[in-house]
């Protein structure tokens, strides 16, 4: 099994990287899926996601470098094959020390063979061998000469994104920021209150992820580190932590409820902040009770089966479409706290969803922020005097961030964004003087994300 295994991975990576580029997968997805029924041993699950994560993450470097070897458009090639290239590119280029370079062009091979490609193997054998020779003479743009050309051909981000985080950040930070994206991110999870606490929790998880340590911020966080599979975790098994970011999890603290609140989660699927917000409520929530929407039925059900392997009740689900009007929902009595964590472009989560930047384009941040603001307003009908709105992405444009919170704020008068000060302790550093939360994967090494405090007057 073992001596073939590799050869299954690399077959299993290729199918995956085609289907993202031709059909617009999702990777992760696809991937899970595909190792789910792959029979494959943990190590080799390992190295396939390596493979497709590896692979995506630095394409736009891939590709500058492919350039100078091949005498055709890499964009004028099936996907099939142009991913055959990206994927031993990858194993030459960036995994060096692992495979060696003639077995990457080698196996390289014998993917694009055994996908039915025969046709391309001698293009495909010629191309990597010319890579694995010259790679190392081809230089790659230099940041202060070239800036869009760095973050584009060395860093790999798209064109378009390249030159916006430029103009917002300056070429410095922008850099720093896409050399973060381009990291594997920290696994980190959320000890579950209901059932345990973080400090019992950090000494029964070192047993077996030795390098686990307390969050910088959010107090019910622990840092497992960058390798292993926490779901398979016994103590995730028996619903003592859940798996979420450390800047997922101050989101949630900067919605702060208190037992026998009513809360809403507007875009709760799949349910790591409503579940979170479920244990802040407490065992004895007091009458109080999480309700989580999603417009689609079928993702709801993700978020009741993190319910009941937390041990929580009191999370009731309803599908509704929050771009329409939400008012009923607090017939007779309205919500003290809501969460609108709004579908936006996920470009702060570059490190966990690779294929967001090859996926997402420039039109696509406008057209969110249109659905950004129909629910914003939705959610907010549903907010009692004096409660809390918190609205979140996990993007870094001002157009779904900022500029949406300040037009919602003209257009509202009874409603204000809350003072720095008057953020809960855990999310406070990351508030800034203009009262808004920021998380960069540079900065904090977590997942990017901006969220406000909104309040509705008494």
């Amino acid at each position: 099994m073992r001596r073939g295994a590799p050869a299954l991975a690399r077959q299993l990576a290729l199918r995956v990287l085609e289907r993202v580029e031709r059909a617009g997968a999702f990777a992760d997805v696809l991937l899970h899926a595909l190792l789910g029924r792959g029979g494959l041993s943990t190590v080799d699950r390992a190295f396939a996601t390596d493979l497709v994560n590896g692979t995506l993450r630095w394409r736009g470097r891939l590709d500058f470098l492919l350039a100078h070897v091949l005498d055709t458009d890499l964009d004028k090639l099936e996907p099939l094959v142009a991913n055959a290239l990206r994927l031993g590119a990858y194993q030459i280029v960036l995994g060096a020390g692992r495979t060696p370079p003639q077995v990457a062009v080698d196996e390289s091979v014998r993917c694009v063979r055994a996908a039915g490609a025969e046709r391309a193997t001698g293009l495909v054998n010629a191309v990597l061998r010319r890579l694995a020779s010259e790679h190392a003479a081809i230089a790659l743009p230099d940041l202060g000469r070239d800036p869009l050309g760095h973050l584009t051909h060395a860093l790999s981000l798209p064109p378009w994104l390249a030159a916006r985080w430029i103009e917002l950040f300056g070429p410095e930070e922008a850099a720093a920021l896409a050399a973060a994206s381009n990291e594997i991110p920290p696994l980190v999870v959320r000890a579950n209150r209901l059932r345990t606490d973080r400090d019992a929790l950090l000494v029964e998880m070192r047993e077996r992820f030795p390098d686990a340590a307390a969050c910088r911020f959010a107090r019910d966080g622990i840092r497992l580190g960058r390798r292993g599979n926490p779901a398979l975790d016994p103590a995730f098994l028996a619903g003592r932590f859940t798996v979420q970011d450390e800047a997922s999890q101050l989101v949630v603290a900067l919605v702060d409820p208190r037992p026998g609140h009513r809360v809403l989660d507007v875009c709760a699927a799949p349910g790591g902040k409503a579940t979170a917000l479920a244990e802040r409520l407490g065992a004895d929530a007091g009458g109080g009770e999480v309700v989580a929407l999603d417009r689609h039925a079928g993702r709801l059900d993700l978020v009741r089966r993190h319910a009941r392997r937390l041990g929580q009740g009191n999370v009731r689900c309803a599908a509704r479409d929050a771009t329409r009007p939400l008012a009923d929902l607090a017939s007779p009595r309205g919500f003290d706290r809501v969460l609108v964590d709004a579908p936006c472009s996920g470009l702060g989560t570059l490190r966990r969803n690779p294929d967001a930047r090859w996926r997402i384009g420039p039109a696509d941040p406008p057209r969110l922020a249109e659905i950004q603001r129909a629910i914003l307003r939705q959610a907010a009908t549903t907010l009692v005097p004096g409660g809390v709105l918190v609205y979140s992405t996990c993007t870094l444009l001002p157009e779904e961030n900022e500029a949406i919170v300040t037009a919602f704020l003209s257009e509202s008068p009874d409603i204000a964004l809350a003072a720095p000060d008057g953020a809960p302790a855990e999310a406070r550093p990351l508030v800034g003087p203009d009262g808004f939360f920021r998380s960069f994967p540079h900065r904090h090494d977590a997942d990017g994300f901006f969220a406000a405090r909104l309040e509705r007057r008494a």
